[in-house]
């Protein structure tokens, strides 16, 4: 069975977690801090802060960018729900604004629209691995007073070029050096990535969140360990007596978000491999590109000249009305053949939580529905070969009838 995505873990990656298995340290030690500081060198940030989840990641920034009961964050109706839970993890509301339909990413137009005197944050989601506007929508946060996180869980390895770059962009794999990494948090407050095995890369469960921002950096160390910290220069207690070794103080209420050695250092093999992994990736979903672009009922996955996107995902939209199929039936038959497939992902406004809680219901966001009812991620992930993907592209090709 060829599943949608699948980890990529060799014996090198087998040999680093190994050897931390047979030093002193296995949870928070020193590869924790060499994992942060490779991250953040790979992606240009200043810091990184890894933690035990995307999830994690996520709620930490909402409650660095200061998200609390009452406030109101914009996101895509199109992510996996913890881009909007996490701004409900902090008492707020979360406020979807619709896709654009040709990136399936959030529409910078509809975001404008959406914000209110309430709106505190925006978090843009790079679905699929293809990097939103954020040059447009940084401009548009900044105008109206908004943080900005970047919900990058698809798109470690993604790059854009400023639009407003004299550089020319007809070339796209020419020239690197003037192509901005997301990650780099050069167009927002900080981005959030995700280590979760069908990811770029992974460390098992993880993630962590880039930031330029000094003050974010120190408060997200703090939170991810209960709110603690033992360095002392940042010391605010008035306890009596001498101050040891031993002392740390509570500063605020934290939670246990902390990743292991083990973890990081599976990471740290794997971010070695990182360009490499996405290398692959968009070498499988140009070869489908080429097999999918001439059937009419068929949309593929939207990539301007001016990004170069990471493709975590590869989702056909398809027109099973049209062809007369049912996508469940489909999903099963390629099953049978041993194409495993998923939907990515089932509006996040649609869900019941969603409903019976913020009162949204189905027609709120046409966009995004319409883009769901036809949607059908392939198999995409760096061990496929090229047998694997002729027999993706054979399958999909004989069960939907056409050639």
């Amino acid at each position: 069975m060829l599943p949608y995505g699948k980890q990529f873990i060799d014996d090198s990656d087998i040999s680093a977690v190994c050897e931390v298995l047979r030093s002193d340290w296995i949870t928070q030690g020193p590869l924790v801090e060499r994992f942060e500081f490779a991250l953040a060198e790979f992606c240009h940030a200043r810091y990184a802060v890894v933690v035990s989840s995307g999830t994690a990641a996520l709620h930490l920034a909402c409650i660095v960018a200061g998200i609390q009961s009452g406030d109101e964050v914009i996101t895509s109706p199109i992510t996996f729900v913890a881009s909007a839970n996490a701004a409900a993890f902090c008492g707020g509301r979360p406020v979807f604004a619709d896709i654009n339909s040709d990136t399936c990413n959030i529409d910078v137009c509809e975001i404008d629209k959406k914000i209110g005197s309430k709106t505190r944050a925006v978090i843009p989601v790079h679905f699929a691995g293809l990097p939103c506007e954020m040059e447009e929508i940084f401009a548009l946060s900044r105008k109206n007073g908004l943080v900005v996180i970047e919900d990058a869980c698809h798109a470690l390895g993604a790059e854009y070029k400023m639009k407003t770059s004299k550089n020319d962009i007809s070339h796209r794999d020419a020239e690197r050096d003037d192509w901005i990494k997301v990650g780099s948090c050069s167009h927002s407050d900080m981005t959030v990535f995700s280590f979760h095995p069908v990811k770029h890369i992974t460390t098992g469960e993880g993630g962590a969140i880039l930031t330029n921002n000094r003050g974010y950096y120190e408060r997200l160390l703090r939170l991810r360990s209960h709110g603690i910290t033992k360095d002392s220069s940042h010391f605010v207690g008035t306890n009596s007596g001498s101050r040891g070794t031993w002392y740390y103080e509570m500063q605020e209420l934290g939670y246990n978000y902390r990743i292991t050695d083990i973890q990081c250092a599976l990471g740290l093999s794997q971010l070695g491999k990182l360009e490499r992994f996405v290398e692959k990736r968009r070498a499988i979903a140009n070869r489908y590109n080429q097999a999918f672009a001439h059937i009419p009922q068929v949309q593929l996955p939207y990539e301007s000249r001016s990004s170069r996107a990471a493709y975590h995902l590869y989702v056909l939209r398809i027109d099973f009305e049209e062809l007369g199929k049912n996508r469940a039936e489909i999903m099963d038959e390629l099953r049978k053949r041993g194409v495993g497939t998923q939907v990515h992902y089932i509006p996040v406004h649609m869900q019941p939580y969603y409903r019976r809680v913020y009162s949204y219901k189905e027609g709120d966001f046409p966009v995004a529905e319409s883009y769901y009812h036809k949607a059908l991620s392939l198999p995409l992930y760096p061990a496929m070969t090229s047998e694997d993907t002729d027999s993706v592209i054979d399958s999909v090709k004989e069960c939907l009838n056409v050639r």
